[in-house]
């Protein structure tokens, strides 16, 4: 098992920054995937970016390239998402996840667990 916390959401306005944070506890981090992923009211979760076990490959969704940035402390186990230049349509809870198979990390099913997520709104 694999607990799962994330911390850092809020209401900000665009332009402004956000660095989210996911605690995990539990199996040895290093061994997972990690990903971030979101949902916003009447969608389908997305995701949005992911970081290998080593932290040495990463992936993101197109929308977010060049304004967000994943990266991981695997001594402190957390893995975190920096936010930059938000936008309005950046609203909405952000989930971290942990997948053993770096192969299935853009879908959600390829996760085995999930956080409780944290609320990012971005007013105009």
């Amino acid at each position: 098992q694999v607990q799962l916390v994330e911390s850092g959401g809020g209401l900000v306005q665009a332009g402004d920054s956000l660095r989210l944070s996911c605690a995990a506890s539990g199996q040895t981090f290093s061994n997972y995937a990690m990903g971030w992923f979101r949902q916003a009211p009447g969608k389908e979760r997305e995701f949005v970016a992911a970081i290998s076990g080593n932290g040495k490959t990463k992936d993101y969704v197109d929308s977010v390239k060049g304004r967000f940035t994943i990266s991981r402390d695997n001594a402190k186990n957390t893995v975190y998402l920096q936010m930059d230049d938000l936008k309005p349509e950046n609203t909405a809870v952000y989930y971290c996840a942990a997948a053993k198979y770096w192969s299935s990390r853009r879908y959600s099913t390829g996760y085995d667990y999930w956080g409780q997520g944290t609320q990012v709104t971005v007013s105009s």
